[in-house]
């Protein structure tokens, strides 16, 4: 199954002591960039998370967003940072020699000066967290992936249906080319009788001007190539991994051919195709764009 590389994804995990949620949400890229954004506790397990989430998606702009919430007032403790405290006390010392004063300080405000006293989280068990927070991203993924591939399965159906109309407009140039080359040879037999009368043209001359003619005109080698590049993209669209370069490639290659076939036109009708053809081959490049 494709899969769009326009996915999103949730989940979260709550115990009596915390939460942890994770969010997963990608949009279009060449490559895949992975950003992860999460609380100061966790970076420690950022390349685990990363790990996690490249088994779900090889291609997009991947950001993965996990946050964390502490519920017991218990865990959360306070700390005296004596080395801090003693380097103001220094500076306080240091600064009434200097100008001759008496320090003045209490214990009280000497508590409130910056980092002097800090909050902290008592630390939880370090397998405990990793599992919760392991499982929270996994299921966040599988969740991702759900969605990639709901999108992909859009995907699918819709450049399928323009293949299916691709292929018609090829088949309707086949059958048009014949009639271009018979009406060339009556508007030259037209063209001779309207200047000379009665008399006939050499067929050699006739034949030799239509072969030079249909050489330039001939698109058969164009619309087999396509032919084979519309069946090589549907074989591409059923493969379980990732295509969406491929499928690009393949694109651009229908593309080709088709310019030829427009270049080649000496018939308002084929160019009218051709240009049909055009247009719908550049919708397909288009949500190409959005396949992994």
């Amino acid at each position: 199954m494709i899969k769009s590389m326009t996915g999103f994804g949730h989940s979260e995990r709550e115990s009596r002591d915390y939460k942890i949620s994770a969010e997963i949400k990608s949009v279009n890229h060449r490559y895949c960039d992975l950003n992860i954004k999460l609380p100061k506790k966790f970076n420690a397990y950022e390349n685990d998370i990363r790990n996690i989430v490249k088994k779900y998606a090889a291609r997009g702009k991947i950001d993965v967003y996990i946050s964390y919430e502490n519920y017991s007032e218990a865990k959360t403790i306070v700390k005296y940072n004596s080395g801090v405290a003693k380097g103001y006390m220094d500076a306080i010392i240091k600064a009434s020699e200097e100008f001759s004063i008496e320090p003045s300080i209490t214990s009280s405000l000497l508590v409130r000066f910056p980092d002097v006293i800090s909050l902290e989280d008592e630390e939880i068990d370090s397998d405990e967290i990793f599992k919760a927070l392991a499982y929270v991203v996994e299921e966040a993924c599988k969740n991702f992936l759900e969605s990639r591939e709901r999108e992909g399965s859009h995907l699918y159906k819709d450049i399928n249906d323009k293949l299916d109309y691709i292929n018609g407009i090829v088949e309707e140039i086949e059958k048009r080319s014949p009639e271009i080359i018979k009406e060339y040879r009556t508007k030259i037999e037209n063209k001779v009788a309207e200047l000379l009368g009665d008399t006939k043209i050499d067929e050699s001359v006739l034949a030799t001007e239509i072969t030079i003619f249909a050489d330039k005109v001939c698109v058969d080698e164009e619309t087999v190539r396509l032919h084979s590049h519309i069946n090589s993209m549907r074989e591409t669209l059923s493969k379980d991994e990732p295509i969406g370069r491929k499928l690009d490639f393949i694109s651009q290659e229908l593309n080709r051919e088709s310019n030829t076939i427009l270049s080649k036109a000496n018939d308002v009708e084929v160019s009218s195709k051709a240009i049909d053809l055009k247009t719908e081959i550049e919708k397909i490049r288009e949500q190409i764009q959005n396949i992994e």
